[in-house]
């Protein structure tokens, strides 16, 4: 399982929402992403944002930059 964490500072905004960029090498193909947030008490609250891919990159999108983390469980097996 691929666990990659990162802060609000790494996301990058224009008008209306904020975004984050992977590499696939870092989380996988991205088919089974979770994304989790830190909320005010410190917890890792589920999350479902936009994603969306590319040939190598994956991004994130939200309407506000956030503390947060992807879980990834990758079927390498399959």
């Amino acid at each position: 399982m691929a666990r990659v964490n990162f802060t609000k500072e790494e996301f990058v905004g224009n008008s209306d929402r904020y975004k984050i960029e992977f590499k696939k090498a870092e989380i996988g193909e991205g088919v089974d992403l979770i994304v989790e947030r830190i909320n005010a008490n410190g917890e890792y609250e589920l999350i479902q944002p936009e994603i969306s891919r590319t040939n190598d990159n994956i991004f994130i999108f939200w309407s506000e930059p956030f503390d947060g983390r992807i879980v990834s469980d990758e079927y390498k097996l399959l």
